[in-house]
């Protein structure tokens, strides 16, 4: 036993009772472009053995240090 053509019908009309006629055309857009974003997203994914592209040498980042609890507990009071 498959789907016939009423089983499709009859899914359609509780979709648009559901939804509403406005709502649909929203829906199926942003349907849409989560599938563009998944399939650019795949298309970006790096595999395990392939390189990354040598466009520019990576350079480091450098991080401040963390601020101290005493320096934390000064700008707390100075703000009050």
């Amino acid at each position: 036993m498959g789907i016939s053509f009423w089983h499709i019908v009859i899914v359609l009309l509780v979709v648009l009772l559901l939804f509403g006629a406005g709502k649909i055309p929203r829906l199926m857009k942003d349907l849409g472009s989560g599938i563009t974003a998944f399939k650019k997203g795949l298309k970006d994914n790096e595999g395990p053995g392939e390189q990354p592209p040598a466009s520019e040498p990576a350079k480091p980042q450098l991080q401040s240090p963390a601020p101290t609890a005493e320096k934390k507990t000064e700008e707390v009071v100075r703000r009050t």
